[in-house]
């Protein structure tokens, strides 16, 4: 539709909000075809908007929806004496945006949290259970004789052969076997192993 005559910026801008008010007055009594005219003047507004606070294509792409959607649902709130229609439009984008960005960090918060607990709780249900097993062997190396001790001491928790054992405790290598032996069937059973 031709109209009266060129336009300046300033007039471009004034008739273009004037145009978009009305839009919003006939969206607000449920005139489709109005609310597709306002969706192509001002989706390219509304998605960079989104897009600038959001970030993620895709989660600008379901906000830009939700704000078409409250302009269609809120239409008949729009005041002009109180900002120009693009003015509010972009205030909806920016409110929705903000919104979607903190519900998505409460959610990651919540996660990290969740999963923060549940490595923790494991880690001090296993820290427990490991300073029970630790008590327990405790208690039963000390039924052991003191060689039978010692060899299990020095083999098992410092790494040492049979044959570094015998260096060590200046005893022959059968003598550590059979102490070996003996401490460990005795260890096995102050501790309940295999019952």
């Amino acid at each position: 539709m031709p109209g009266p005559g060129p336009l300046t910026g300033s007039h471009r801008v004034s008739d273009r909000g004037s145009h978009l008010a009305q839009l919003l007055a006939k969206t607000a009594h449920g005139d489709h075809g109005a609310f597709e005219v306002i969706y192509e003047q001002v989706a390219p507004t509304v998605f960079g908007t989104v897009r600038r606070v959001v970030r993620d294509p895709c989660l600008s792409e379901e906000v830009t929806q939700e704000v078409f959607i409250e302009i269609w649902r809120t239409a008949s709130r729009f005041n002009s004496s109180k900002g120009s229609p693009i003015a509010w439009v972009a205030m909806i984008a920016h409110r929705r945006a903000v919104d979607r960005v903190r519900a998505e960090q409460r959610s990651a918060d919540r996660d990290r949290r969740a999963a923060s607990s549940e490595i923790a709780y494991d880690e001090v249900a296993e820290s427990a259970e490991h300073n029970l097993d630790r008590e327990r062997v405790r208690h039963c190396l000390k039924r052991l004789t003191d060689l039978q001790r010692e060899v299990v001491t020095l083999a098992y928790y410092r790494g040492y052969t049979y044959r570094e054992v015998a260096g060590l405790l200046g005893v022959p290598a059968g003598t550590v076997s059979t102490r070996m032996r003996d401490g460990l069937i005795r260890l096995r059973d102050c501790l309940g192993v295999g019952q």
